[in-house]
């Protein structure tokens, strides 16, 4: 899982949520037609000032884009984190099981 690539899958579903061409976003945030694509193809990484650009240009507060690539991220982390551990509030790792099992001898 690369962020790079989830950002540019959330721009893109955006961008094409909203039936926007590349060219319009282009011209509407002032980025180069081909970087944009780059950065959907997860193939760039955009700075924080283009991202901003990018979400200003398609009416989405970038903090809704960080939201949705932070929450397809946990998911994805979900998918494949050990079934023994568990995330807990702080953010921290807990054994799933509290349970003393004695070796077996």
């Amino acid at each position: 899982m690369l962020l790079r690539q989830m950002i540019g899958d959330a721009l893109r579903d955006e961008r094409v949520r909203q039936r926007m061409t590349l060219r319009e976003l282009s011209g509407a945030a002032r980025v180069s037609l081909g970087y944009i694509s780059e950065i959907e193809r997860g193939r760039k990484e955009a700075s924080s000032e283009l991202l901003a650009a990018l979400c200003d240009a398609l009416g989405l507060p970038l903090s809704s884009l960080l939201r949705s690539v932070t929450t397809a991220a946990a998911d994805q982390e979900a998918a494949v984190m050990p079934a023994k551990l568990r995330p807990v509030p702080a953010g921290g790792l807990e054994p799933a099981s509290t349970d003393v099992v004695a070796p077996a001898a």
